[in-house]
């Protein structure tokens, strides 16, 4: 023993001097420094991150529940970031329960008896949407529809069916929320669908305008008294004869001119437009013109009138929502409106022409293909007027010579149809035009027999070929009388 001992204290000085030579060799060939350079730097302090979010777990919670945690060490201490969203509750060394306090996000480490981080989590505490996604579920079975909390709101994602469905998953997320503008609808209509509404304008109007009246002019002398006529019979009703066309006799100074006229008319009006449309879209159609409307003049020097259009005839204005399979909301505006001479305004040199609308709007439930009356009117209008000499038209028989009657009676009947379809995209083959089968006519046929287009035919199926030859000479194509 002795002698490994004096052993070992050789080589230690050995290795002391050996090194102390080396030093000396290495300073003798260095320039000379400074001392702040000569002197050792002080020995650098290592920072170390003890727990971070990047070795952390993510925890969603929902408002007052709960999750159980077993970590792998025994726990020595905890950190909560914030205890207000979320808090940690130890019931052994190994095992903590994490509960949901209120909407936010925290995080939350575990360190044990060593100061090492045992474990950490990033807590998410959102709405408790399971209650929502069994109401979802229980409602539409059929739809894909995620519901997802979103700091104070929610998200809907995923597809429905319909447009209805989506609207109707969006009404019961914001029931739970109590805000509707704290809800993000992404749902995505598979396939929405398209609706074409077919509108029928079916109107009379029957006109009966009957005027009968006897003008007279002259005078009769009665001894000493002269009794003078002179009647023009007004037609108050109409406003106007009807014609100039009348009847005139003489007697002795008197003349008669008997005036008698009846007319009638049928006014037949059909308007049927087409309109498609997206379902959820809103839609619009209009055939017809603007007209002019003076507003008002402007200068001087020179005065400009200034000049307002407004729109006449046929329109339709349409929103689509399809319900379920087959079944449409509609609702609809629909027009018809024509110039008319009745009620014109006469001012500043200008005629402002009036307009005959009939309206309806409204909105209903049909099922697609099916048709209802969305509105109809039946309207009759009376006027008669008699005008004559006071007391003279009151005679039996002799009174009609001293009066005039004007009757006038205005009968309309106007219906509505309205029958929507659901529509899917066809090939263009599969489609036809009012200009299918026309063509121009040639100079001799429009010339000497007077035809606006050319007859043909378009081939259709081959014949059974038989030695009797074809004996079908009939016309068939697009034909314009």
């Amino acid at each position: 023993m002795t002698y490994r001992r004096d052993l070992r204290n050789m080589t230690t000085r050995t290795l002391i001097r050996t090194a102390a030579q080396a030093a000396l060799i290495v300073s003798a060939g260095l320039a000379p420094m400074s001392a702040t350079q000569a002197a050792d730097p002080p020995h650098a302090q290592v920072i170390q991150v003890a727990a971070s979010e990047a070795t952390s777990r993510f925890i969603p919670l929902g408002i007052g529940k709960s999750v159980a945690v077993d970590l792998p060490a025994d726990i020595k201490d905890v950190l909560v970031a914030d205890p207000k969203i979320a808090n940690a509750v130890i019931r052994s060394s190994r095992r903590v329960y994490i509960i949901g306090v209120a909407i936010g996000q925290t995080n939350i480490f575990f360190f044990g008896a060593d100061g090492k981080q045992i474990a950490g989590f990033d807590i998410a505490v959102k709405r408790d949407l399971n209650g929502v996604r069994g109401a979802l579920k229980q409602s539409m079975p059929d739809a894909d529809i995620r519901i997802e909390g979103v700091a104070d709101g929610v998200m809907l994602s995923g597809s429905a069916s319909s447009a209805a469905e989506s609207q109707q998953a969006f009404d019961i997320a914001s029931r739970l929320v109590g805000d509707g503008n704290k809800v993000v609808n992404g749902i995505t209509v598979r396939g929405r669908d398209q609706v074409m509404l077919k509108v029928t304008v079916a109107e009379v109007q029957r006109d009966v305008i009957k005027q009968l009246g006897i003008d007279l002019s002259g005078s009769f002398n009665y001894g000493a008294a002269v009794v003078n006529f002179n009647t023009q019979n007004p037609f108050s009703a109409n406003g106007s004869p009807l014609t100039n066309s009348s009847l005139t006799t003489s007697w002795k100074n008197i003349t008669a001119t008997l005036r008698a006229m009846d007319r009638a008319g049928v006014i037949r009006t059909l308007a049927e437009p087409n309109l498609s449309a997206i379902s959820g879209e809103t839609a619009s159609f209009l055939a017809g013109g603007e007209f002019p409307v003076v507003t008002g003049t402007s200068g001087p020097p020179a005065f400009t009138p200034s000049v307002e259009f407004k729109k006449f005839g046929v329109s339709l204005i349409f929103t689509p929502v399809v319900l379920s399979e087959g079944r449409i909301s509609l609702k609809v505006l629909t027009e018809v409106s024509e110039l008319s001479t009745e009620g014109a305004l006469q001012t500043g040199g200008f005629s402002v022409p009036s307009l005959k609308v009939r309206r309806a709007e409204t909105t209903l439930e049909i099922p697609s293909g099916g048709s209802l009356a969305m509105a109809g009117l039946i309207q009759e209008q009376t006027k008669q007027a008699i005008n004559g000499t006071p007391g003279l038209m009151q005679l039996p028989i002799l009174g009609t010579l001293f009066k005039s009657r004007d009757y006038i009676n205005h009968q309309t009947e106007l219906m509505v149809l309205v029958t929507p379809y659901i529509v899917r995209a066809v090939a263009q083959k599969q489609l036809s035009r009012p200009d299918d089968g026309f063509a121009d006519p040639n100079d001799p046929s429009a010339n000497l027999l007077g035809r606006f287009n050319r007859i043909y035919g378009a081939a259709g199926p081959t014949p059974i070929r038989t030695n009797q030859p074809d004996n079908y000479h009939g016309k068939y194509g697009f034909i314009l009388d």
